[in-house]
């Protein structure tokens, strides 16, 4: 067999065991049907999966199909819909545990496998490349989602919450939405972002965010610029969009901006600031600091709380 298959299948050999089809009922004409599934995968030895906050909407009970044909009933833990991340818990014992990667570490064109259940078919492979990081993605809800990254991969409805893997074997995202009428686009929640909200999940029930109203892509910075302002960040922050009426549109960033900076911190990628937005002392006057063309110039913004 060549090397490129064995890769592929090496990798998937390690994580296939935690992925998961999640089964979601709900009352219909007054009984309980079978009304939709998804994808999702355990990351905890206790138990904990991943999935997509929209695959869990509304039900009233989710059975989890291990690969071993056990089904379980699940627990939701929370779920947050600005990311379309929920947590579910499994109190079973059998069943293996997936390795999370670093999302800081994936490059663009770099190898991506989802695994998920399309359609019902239960772990179905494809593979791809990632086509860009740190995008924003607007999902038909109309919720802005951060941190996406953009592959070809090709995902369907049934894939929603699955693992993306690199050729490791480790996770590095929640396969979470396809553009409808987009060709060979997909989308993964990186898994930084998501460790971030399952912590908050697993732990208060909720997840607490400002909001600045900005759409962002992750942006190498021009090496003259970086090397005259002797900034210590290679990548910024790409301001693709603001949001008509948010913080962002009341401040004096403008779209085309690089934001480098953020509360007096070198910020490099759209989970970075990310963070930085998950403390509740942020809901004050910050600093911000962007590249617009060449200059480099300080602004200030006030974060609110997203309700």
């Amino acid at each position: 067999m060549d090397t490129f298959s064995t890769m592929i299948i090496g990798a998937v050999e390690k994580t296939k065991n935690a992925v998961v089809k999640i089964d979601v009922f709900k009352t219909i004409d007054g009984k309980l049907r079978a009304a939709g599934s998804g994808s999702g995968f355990i990351f905890s030895s206790d138990g904990y999966i991943f999935t997509n906050s929209h695959v869990v909407d509304g039900a009233e009970k989710m059975m989890v199909s291990l690969l071993n044909e056990n089904e379980i009933e699940a627990t939701l833990i929370g779920k947050d819909p600005d990311t379309d991340i929920a947590i579910l818990k499994i109190y079973t014992q059998g069943y293996s545990v997936a390795r999370l990667g670093d999302a800081s570490q994936i490059q663009i064109g770099q190898f991506v496998i989802a695994i998920g259940n399309p359609y019902g078919y239960q772990h179905t492979v494809t593979t791809g490349v990632v086509s860009a990081l740190g995008r924003t993605l607007q999902t038909q809800s109309g919720r802005m989602v951060d941190n996406v990254i953009q592959s070809d991969a090709a995902l369907n409805p049934g894939n929603s919450g699955g693992p993306m893997i690199n050729t490791d074997g480790e996770v590095i995202g929640v396969n979470t939405a396809v553009i409808q009428g987009a060709q060979g686009l997909s989308f993964a929640v990186d898994i930084n972002t998501a460790k971030e909200i399952a912590r908050q999940l697993i732990k208060d029930g909720k997840v607490f965010k400002a909001y600045l109203g900005l759409q962002l892509q992750d942006v190498a910075l021009n090496e003259k610029i970086r090397q005259h302002y002797k900034l210590s960040n290679r990548k910024g922050i790409f301001i693709t969009k603001i949001e008509p009426g948010s913080p962002a549109s009341r401040s004096q960033l403008l779209e085309g901006d690089i934001i480098i900076s953020f509360n007096d911190k070198p910020i490099s990628s759209s989970n970075e600031l990310f963070k930085e937005l998950t403390h509740k002392e942020v809901l004050d006057i910050k600093n911000i600091s962007v590249i617009r063309h060449t200059e480099l110039l300080n602004f200030i913004v006030v974060p609110v709380e997203r309700k």
